[in-house]
């Protein structure tokens, strides 16, 4: 394949254009000391001790300390979720799976607002289309979150915070990184992976701005397993351009547009259904613009969140195919806090869904809801709340959930919580699902889910906290592929499961981060979702500048189909370091993936990365 990218042409032409500026990084030390506070299963800013949920939250410290690293691997080492195909070559279809949950049922937010795109077989979001570098933190509520932010929420919701502007009136960064893309029996060590990144912010008086630019290219891997020496490419480049203007002290706006474009060689089958070298290609596109606006008053404010996405995905193949999408989001939702005891938020969810298959298809949502969360000086905690699903397919359904909690403090930064939580959610099908081009059943009905969780948290000052949980979901009406086409399920599914995490620092500058899940279907095997699955990470802080990770992680054997073997289970071990120079001015970072370079298989008939190299470095002036 002799798709090439200028990518040292654009390293070049950043370098030039660019003024540098570090975005400074807190050490490791000084983050340990703040309370960690979680928005998403309440959207208030709360303790997590005043939490009932135990929500995963992904820091900018965490994300800085996996440069190089995908969206998708880095939320694939989190407690209970594990995203099929993130470990092969870069333009491979991913698979997201938590607490027994698929695609659909994963609700993806940027900045606050639903994304996804409505020509998807399950409607959902692209991880692929996203770069870990313009992310400033990511949150995971697990569980059901569908009155809050409706149909797909059943069993998790992650939330992606983009960077925003600097405090300065000019800031910059630059980061680049290359590295090898190699399987576990073509170790070469060519250089094979290039990414680089570069953005420049500021804040003038009211008005503040940011701009980002990334590219991304990988050759070196086949994307199916063959005997050939076929090599597939993957290119993506993404735009990022983020306006705010604060009028006054009460209210503020910001406009903000994304672009992004990803292209792959990927390989399809020959005349006998055999996954072979070919020289299709799939083509992706994104583009998206919204704004987000708060007015502030006394105790409360109001909030106003759209976006509008255009998707288009193209398949070159002997049987070519091109799927065109856009969506509209509003969000406005009224927020109220009273003597920081009793939260309430009370909204309306607006959304209209478009796909191109043999026509034109579309199905809108009007969705009012109300959340309230009560946090009481004597430990109990009560977050509660209900939601109208109105869909212009399938009319009214009602999805509420109850979330207590109980908090006994043991001293100033210690304390043990109980929790639990029953909740409804609402999944209604896909526009391809109704009238796709392949198996389309315009006569599906909407999936229900009712999740019940129960678990505990024990934290000892800042050192140690160790969380565990059982959770139980029912699924009716899933629908399924079955004979060609798509049916909904004539018995309920039981997904349940365990989990438990664990953060220990026995000593300054050490830290210990290990989680397990369990998840099964009491009916059937549970298609490519590992039963066990665990992650294991150890951290050093040599210094302020210096700090090296080691991490394990271990993935059960799972069910692929009864035509195909059980994909055997693996292990996989990981190292990153890290160093600051010039004051903090220049990271220097490097890591090995896979270091035993285990043969294993994450999606059948299709490569997975054996060893891999890459250093890399993030500059500013």
């Amino acid at each position: 394949m002799n798709k090439k990218t200028s990518v040292f042409g654009i390293l070049c032409l950043g370098i030039s254009v660019f003024g540098f500026a570090q975005e400074k990084v807190a050490d490791s030390t000084k983050v340990e000391q703040l309370d960690e506070v979680v928005l998403t299963d309440s959207r208030f800013a709360l303790k997590r001790e005043n939490s009932g949920k135990t929500v995963i939250k992904i820091t900018k410290l965490d994300i800085e300390r996996n440069q190089g690293r995908t969206v998708s691997e880095l939320i694939s080492a989190q407690s209970g979720i594990e995203i099929n195909g993130s470990r092969s070559n870069a333009g491979q279809n991913l698979g997201v799976y938590v607490r027994g949950g698929r695609n659909r049922q994963v609700l993806v937010l940027i900045d606050g607002i639903q994304v996804n795109d409505p020509s998807q077989i399950n409607g959902e979001y692209d991880f692929r289309l996203l770069n870990l570098a313009q992310i400033e933190s990511i949150e995971i509520i697990k569980g059901a979150a569908s009155t809050l932010y409706g149909s797909g929420a059943a069993s998790a919701v992650v939330n992606i915070t983009t960077k925003k502007a600097g405090i300065k009136k000019i800031e910059g960064v630059f980061s680049s990184s290359f590295g090898t893309n190699q399987s576990e029996s073509d170790q070469n060590y060519n250089i094979a992976d290039f990414s680089n990144n570069v953005a420049i912010s500021g804040t003038l008086d009211k008005f503040t701005y940011r701009a980002a630019f990334n590219n991304r290219f990988t050759d070196g891997l086949s994307a199916a397993t063959t005997d050939s020496n076929e090599k597939d490419v993957f290119s993506q480049y993404g735009v990022d351009v983020n306006l705010g203007y604060k009028f006054c002290n009460s209210f503020s706006l910001n406009v903000y547009g994304n672009f992004t474009d990803t292209n792959s060689d990927i390989d399809g089958y020959d005349s006998n259904f055999n996954l072979v070298d070919t020289s299709d290609e799939f083509n992706n596109t994104q583009q998206r613009v919204g704004l987000s606006s708060k007015l502030k008053y006394q105790n409360g404010s109001v909030n106003i969140n759209a976006a509008y996405s255009e998707y288009e995905r193209e398949f070159v193949s002997q049987y070519p195919s091109l799927f065109e999408s856009k969506n509209y989001v509003l969000d406005a939702y009224n927020k109220y806090n009273f003597n920081n005891a009793f939260y309430t938020i009370v909204g309306l969810n607006l959304a209209n869904n478009k796909a191109i298959f043999s026509g034109e298809q579309e199905f809108s949502v009007i969705d009012p809801y109300a959340n309230f969360v009560y946090v009481s000086d004597f430990g109990l905690n009560i977050n509660a709340g209900a939601r109208l699903n109105n869909h212009s397919e399938y009319g009214s359904h009602f999805t509420y959930n109850f979330n207590p909690s109980y908090t006994i403090k043991h001293q100033e930064e210690s304390y043990t919580k109980i929790f639990g939580s029953y909740s409804t959610s609402f999944i209604a099908p896909s526009l391809s699902q109704l009238f796709g081009n392949w198996g389309a059943n315009p006569d599906l009905e909407p999936e229900d889910n009712r999740t019940i969780e129960a678990g505990a948290e024990f934290k000892l000052n800042k050192g140690f906290r160790i969380s565990g949980l059982f959770f139980s979901r029912e699924e009716s009406n899933t629908v399924l592929w079955i004979n060609g086409g798509y049916q909904n399920a004539t018995e309920d599914l039981n997904a349940r499961g365990a989990e438990i995490e664990l953060y220990a620092s026995p000593t300054k500058g050490f830290s210990i981060t290990a989680n397990y899940a369990f998840t099964e279907y009491k009916e059937s095997e549970a298609r490519r979702i590992p039963k066990h699955k665990g992650n294991f990470l150890l951290g050093y802080d040599f210094s302020d500048s210096t700090f090296a990770s080691l991490s394990y992680q271990y993935v059960h054997d799972r069910f692929e189909s009864s035509f195909s073997p059980i994909l055997e289970s693996f292990s996989l071990v990981n190292f990153y370091a890290s160093h600051k120079a010039l004051k903090g001015k220049m990271t220097f970072f490097a890591g090995i993936d896979n270091i035993l370079n285990e043969d294993y298989e994450d999606v059948p008939g299709y490569v997975t990365k054996g060893r891999n190299l890459r250093l890399g470095f993030q500059l500013g002036l």
